[in-house]
């Protein structure tokens, strides 16, 4: 394998990676509402694409896709846990199960305005 004998200097360096440029990604606007789009993506301001509705399953999909993940929570020891129980408690699991319960209806609700666009 070839070695070379001397290291390469920075003017060398720098005129081999002056060709190294960033190109804007291509842009089209989007037949049914206009909006700048990336193109051969589906547009994310009414979810079609060429014209044609997206399947909500493609389009949930995505969704999940693009929301950034929830970090999983710091686990502690039980010798912590049980401390903390034992100071104060400031929420009872039932108080924790009504606020799920509201979030779920709030998705739920939320899925029905996007299955009623989509029909339209």
């Amino acid at each position: 394998m070839a070695v070379p004998k001397k290291r390469t200097g920075h003017s060398a360096q720098g005129s081999r990676r002056a060709n190294w440029k960033a190109t804007k990604p291509e842009t089209t606007k989007c037949p049914n509402c206009g909006a700048t789009v990336l193109t051969h993506t589906v547009c994310t301001a009414c979810g079609t694409y060429k014209g044609q509705p997206v399947k909500l399953a493609d389009k949930a999909a995505a969704a999940t896709v693009s929301e950034p993940a929830k970090k999983p929570a710091k686990k502690t020891s039980a010798k912590k846990t049980a401390s903390k129980s034992t100071k104060a408690k400031k929420s009872t699991p039932v108080e924790e199960t009504k606020v799920e319960e509201v979030k779920v209806e709030e998705v739920k609700a939320e899925e029905t305005t996007v299955e009623e666009k989509t029909e339209e």
